[in-house]
C-alpha cells in the first residue's frame, strides 16, 4: 500500500481534478509482485516532480504485466509434465471419466408428496367477521329461462380442456398421421376429458339440437364424475404402484436423457378425489345444461315442486354432483333442488353402483377379463418405446407395464396438476396404442365383451322404464332399491328433468343393457392390432364427465312421443333396439323403446348373472358381444 508520504505527495488541489485512489481491494486479490522498488526508492523531495511520478507509474505497470505471463508459463509447464509422464492419452481418459459420472436418483425420487390444505386450525379464521350474507343485495328480478337447444341457430361445441397443457409436439395444432390434427387429450380412453363428438361419428348424421318439427318435452341426464386422482387398485399398471417400486430402490437407479427428470420426480397424486379441473368440468357441465334445458324448470314451477338429482356417497361423486348443481342452479343451491345421495357400499342396493350387490362382478376371472388382453397388447404397442427408453434408465430394467404406468401418469398428472413431463416420452402411435389398450380393458371388463355387463346395467334400465311410463317398478329383482324407488319423494316419476351421476363402468353397463348394438359392431376386439373401423372407443363413450342425454320429444311429423339417445353430443343409432326404425335424427317412438326394454329386462337374470356358479376361460377362448354370461 502507498505510505502516508505518497498521499501527501499528490499535488495540491489534484483531489478535485479527477485523481483516482489506487484500487486497494483489487490489488489485495492479485499476487504480490515486489515492494522493494518502493523501499529502495530515494526519499522524495518535499516538492514532487512530474518526472518522478511518471517513472513510478511506468515501473508499476511493467511489473504488473509480468503476472499473466508467469501464470501462462506455469500452465504450459504443467501440461508438458502431464504429457511426459502419461502421454497424450491422459487428456482423453480424464474427459471420459468426467462424462461417465454415475449420479443416482435422489433418495426422494418416487416418494409421495402431499400438501394438506386447508390447515386444521388456522389462527386467523373468524367466521363471524366474514358473513356470507350482509343484506343490501340490490335489485334481484329474474328473467326467462334459457333454451339454447331449441332457439339457437347452432349447437355449442365442447372442445375438451382449454386449461390443460400438452407437449408442443403433440398439441392440438400438431399434424398427425395422414395430415390430420392429433389431440393427445382425445387418446386417453376413460382418462380423457369429455368433448363433443363430431356429427355423424356414431352413424347418425344429425346434431343434438332439436330436430325440425319437434319440441323437447323432457330430459333424462346421466353423467360421470369429473377428473379424479387414480383409484386405489389396478390389475395392470397403476401410477402409485410404479412410484413405490422406484422409491424403494431409489439408491440403485438413475435416469438420463429424456428420463433425467425422474431423478427428482415425486408422486404428487392423491387417491380418487376430484381434482380442481374435475370440479370445473362438472361446474361447466351444469352451466351448459342450464343454458340448453333451463326451460324445463318451468314445469316444476307450474307444479310447485323442485327436482331431485341423484348421486352416490363416494366423495368424488358427491363433490361432482354439488359442483354440477352450483353450475346449474347458482350459489346457494338450497331450496332449488334436492340432492339424493345413495349409499355406495356392500349390502346396499344401488343402480348407480350395482357391483356392490353383484358378487360375480367382483370376481377377477369374470369381471377383470380385460387385463388379459391389455397385457398382451401392451407388449406389442410399447415394444419400440422400451427399446428407446430402457437405455436411458440405468439400474432398473423398465417393463412394458412400467411404460403403461408412465402413460397413465401423463393423463393423471395433467388433469390434476395441469401438465406432465411423462407426456413427452411417447409418440403419436404409442398414444393411439394406449387409447386402444383402454378400449380392450373396458370392452372385456364393463361393456359388450363382459359376461357381467348387462346384468349390472339392467337396474338403471328398470328405473328409466318406470320414469318413462310414470309407474313404479313392478318387481325389484336387480340392483334397484325398493326403499328409495317406491317412494315418490325420493324417486319421482312425473318430472320433466332427471339428473343422475355415476361411474364410467356403470355408464358402459347401461349402454350395453340398453342394447345400443352399433357400438358392438366391431367386436370382439383383437389384442394383436387396432381395427381400422372402430365402433367402440372409450374416449368417446366414457371419458371424465361423460354425459348421456335421453331426449323426449314431440314432433308434428311423427306420431306419438319420441326418444333419442345422445352421448357426448353425438346422436346414437337406436336400430339395435327391437322395433326402433332407422330414423334420420335417431329417434324412436317411446312406446316401442319401452316395450323393447321391458323385453330385455324380462330376459336378464340377476340371480344367475350375479350369483350363478358359471365360469369363463381366460382370454379369447370364450367371447360375447352382448354383455351376457354363458348359459
Amino acid at each position: 500500500m502507498l505510505g502516508k508520504q505518497d498521499v501527501e505527495s499528490v499535488p495540491e488541489g489534484s483531489l478535485n481534478e479527477g485523481y483516482k485512489y489506487p484500487d486497494h481491494e483489487r490489488e489485495a486479490l492479485l499476487p504480490i509482485i515486489s515492494n522493494t522498488y518502493l523501499d529502495d526508492k530515494p526519499p522524495s523531495s518535499t516538492k514532487s516532480s512530474p518526472t518522478s511520478t511518471t517513472d513510478f507509474n511506468t515501473r508499476k505497470r511493467s511489473g504488473a504485466a509480468q503476472v499473466p505471463l508467469a501464470f501462462i508459463a506455469g500452465i504450459l509447464v504443467c501440461l508438458l509434465g502431464q504429457v511426459a509422464v502419461y502421454g497424450t492419452n491422459c487428456f482423453s481418459r480424464n474427459i471420459s471419466q468426467l462424462t461417465d459420472v454415475h449420479v443416482n436418483a435422489s433418495p426422494e425420487a418416487g416418494s409421495t408428496k402431499v400438501h394438506n390444505y386447508p390447515p386444521a386450525n388456522p389462527t386467523n379464521a373468524f367466521p363471524s367477521l366474514f358473513p356470507s350474507n350482509v343484506g343490501y343485495p340490490g335489485g334481484t328480478p329474474t328473467g326467462a329461462e334459457a333454451a339454447v337447444i331449441a332457439t339457437a341457430p347452432s349447437y355449442p361445441i365442447h372442445s375438451g380442456a382449454a386449461q390443460l397443457v400438452s407437449p408442443e409436439s403433440l398439441g392440438k395444432k400438431h399434424k398427425g398421421k395422414k395430415g390430420k390434427n392429433f389431440d393427445l387429450f382425445k387418446n386417453w380412453g376413460n382418462l380423457s376429458p369429455w368433448y363433443s363428438i363430431e356429427q355423424g361419428a356414431f352413424g347418425v348424421n344429425s346434431g343434438p339440437e332439436t330436430p325440425k318439427t319437434c319440441r323437447i318435452t323432457g330430459l333424462h341426464f346421466l353423467h360421470r364424475h369429473g377428473a379424479r386422482y387414480p383409484s386405489s387398485w389396478g390389475s395392470y399398471g397403476g401410477p402409485a404402484n410404479f412410484s413405490s417400486r422406484l422409491h424403494n430402490i431409489a439408491s440403485e437407479w438413475n435416469g438420463k436423457g429424456e428420463l433425467e427428470f425422474m431423478n427428482d420426480w415425486t408422486y404428487k397424486l392423491g387417491e380418487e378425489l376430484l381434482t380442481p379441473f374435475g370440479r370445473q368440468q362438472l361446474f361447466d357441465l351444469g352451466i351448459s345444461l342450464r343454458l340448453k334445458y333451463g326451460f324445463l324448470l318451468e314445469n316444476f314451477t307450474a307444479t310447485n315442486t323442485i327436482p331431485v338429482f341423484r348421486t352416490e356417497s363416494q366423495d368424488r361423486m358427491v363433490q361432482s354432483a354439488l359442483n354440477f348443481a352450483v353450475g346449474f342452479f347458482g350459489f346457494p343451491v338450497e331450496e332449488k333442488y334436492q340432492q339424493s345421495i345413495t349409499i355406495e357400499s356392500a349390502g346396499f342396493n344401488n343402480t348407480l353402483a350395482p357391483y356392490k350387490t353383484c358378487p360375480n362382478a367382483n370376481s377377477m376371472s369374470k369381471a377383470e377379463r380385460g387385463s388379459w388382453y391389455l397385457r398382451r397388447w401392451a407388449d406389442i404397442y410399447l415394444k419400440d418405446a422400451l427399446k428407446r427408453l430402457r437405455p436411458q434408465f440405468q439400474g432398473y430394467e423398465l417393463s412394458a407395464e412400467d411404460l403403461y404406468a408412465m402413460q397413465q401418469l401423463c393423463a393423471y398428472e395433467t388433469v390434476a396438476l395441469g401438465y406432465s413431463k411423462f407426456c413427452e416420452l411417447f409418440t403419436e402411435k404409442e398414444w393411439e396404442g394406449f387409447d386402444y389398450a383402454l378400449d380392450l380393458y373396458f370392452w372385456y371388463g364393463s361393456a359388450f365383451g363382459s359376461p357381467v355387463a348387462r346384468v349390472q346395467g339392467i337396474g338403471y334400465v328398470q328405473e328409466m322404464v318406470a320414469r318413462l311410463t310414470h309407474t313404479p317398478i313392478e318387481t325389484h329383482n336387480s340392483s334397484t332399491n325398493a326403499t328409495l324407488n317406491d317412494n315418490p319423494i325420493t324417486f319421482p316419476l312425473n318430472d320433466s328433468l332427471y339428473v343422475d351421476a355415476t361411474h364410467e363402468v356403470v355408464i358402459l353397463n347401461i349402454i350395453t343393457a340398453l342394447n345400443l348394438t352399433s357400438f358392438a359392431a366391431g367386436g370382439p376386439l383383437p389384442y394383436t392390432h387396432i381395427p381400422k373401423k372402430r365402433t367402440f372407443r372409450v374416449t368417446e363413450l366414457a371419458p371424465f364427465a361423460t354425459n348421456v342425454q335421453f331426449q323426449l320429444l314431440e314432433c308434428t311429423s311423427l306420431p306419438g312421443p319420441q326418444i333419442r339417445v345422445i352421448i357426448n353430443d353425438g346422436v346414437t343409432p337406436l336400430t339395435g333396439i327391437r322395433g326402433c326404425p332407422k330414423q334420420k335424427d335417431g329417434m324412436c317412438p317411446v312406446d316401442t323403446f319401452v316395450a323393447a326394454q321391458k323385453e330385455i329386462i324380462g330376459k336378464t337374470d340377476w340371480v344367475y348373472g350375479c350369483y350363478g356358479n358359471w365360469t369363463v376361460p381366460e382370454g379369447d377362448a370364450w367371447t360375447t358381444v352382448t354383455g351376457d354370461p354363458p348359459k
